[in-house]
């Protein structure tokens, strides 16, 4: 399987010099990643909240290794959360964070990690919107799940994520599908070992639908985040069999990915909300797009082939 060998490529130095020299790459990145600036993203999130779409947005950013990153990734947080009160788009648009961005992985990366991000969800509160906490690896969770929880006590409409391809989930989405929550359900995106995850795609997928009816059973808001199919079927039948209105859920895809899907969803009434991401940083982030999907991987390569 190439999803693997991928992951391995987005941590690798020598393989991020090389992707970042090709001609090509630039505009395939475009293809997920629309702008590396503020001033660069506002017409895309114009265009699509006027399409009757809804976004979450992220800076993209990885391997922080200072204080003084994670303090600028907060504040290029805040940046977008003003720029969005000026547009007063708060109620259409969201943010989704990575604690490692805030200084999560440093010495006191969790109190760091912490203080980082809650200016910038009481900044999101005082604009009429919130922000969603990403799953990143294994390792990472409990410390996410507790600023999680912590965040909650003061804003909670503070989300998170949690991973279906990881042995967890099933006893975590039962803790979050409470009153108030916010849950997004992903497969996974990060190489996980055996010992902690699901390594073959139909156990995954079982896994995910598991954990899916146990949110729309709950008493939370799930938030599906899919570009499969069959799950998005799955998803408005568990919906409909736990009574929820269109209003109490919704779908969650990737910029650049399905597009056509996104508008089709919005057109038949569902809430359906666009992860866009922008920012310089975004080798890791391309990474594992390619790694998710083969079809995104072969966009890649016919594109440095047909302009090589």
């Amino acid at each position: 399987m190439l999803g693997p060998v991928i992951l391995a490529a987005s941590r690798s130095d020598r393989m991020r010099r090389l992707i970042s020299a090709a001609p090509v790459t630039k505009q395939v990145v475009e293809r997920f990643i629309p702008g590396e600036t503020v001033d660069e993203i506002v017409p895309i999130v114009r265009e699509l909240t006027g399409r009757g779409l809804e976004l979450t947005m992220d800076v993209v950013g990885e391997d922080i290794t200072r204080p003084e990153q994670a303090a600028a990734a907060r504040d290029a947080y805040l940046e977008l959360v003003e720029r969005l009160g000026e547009l007063e788009l708060g109620a259409r648009a969201e943010m989704s964070v990575k604690l490692s961005m805030f200084g999560q992985a440093l010495p006191g990366g969790h109190e760091l990690a912490l203080a980082n991000v809650r200016p910038v969800v009481e900044a999101a509160a005082a604009i009429g919107t919130t922000v969603t906490l990403d799953a990143e690896d294994h390792t990472t969770l409990d410390s996410m799940f507790a600023i999680h929880e912590e965040l909650r006590k003061d804003f909670p409409q503070t989300g998170c994520v949690i991973q279906a391809y990881l042995f967890r989930t099933e006893a975590d989405a039962r803790r979050l599908a409470a009153v108030g929550s916010r849950v997004r359900l992903v497969k996974g995106a990060y190489k996980e070992p055996a010992e902690v995850a699901y390594q073959q795609k139909h156990e995954i997928d079982k896994a995910y639908v598991r954990i899916l009816r146990i949110l729309m059973e709950g008493e939370g808001y799930p938030m599906i985040g899919s570009h499969d199919p069959r799950l998005i079927s799955i998803g408005q039948e568990l919906a409909r069999r736990a009574g929820r209105k269109p209003d109490e859920y919704e779908f969650q895809m990737l910029y650049g990915i399905r597009g056509d899907e996104h508008l089709r969803l919005a057109a038949e009434g569902h809430r359906m909300r666009v992860y866009t991401a922008y920012g310089t940083d975004w080798y890791g982030y391309f990474m594992r797009r390619l790694a998710e999907k083969p079809a995104n991987l072969r966009f890649f390569l016919r594109s440095m082939i047909s302009k090589g």
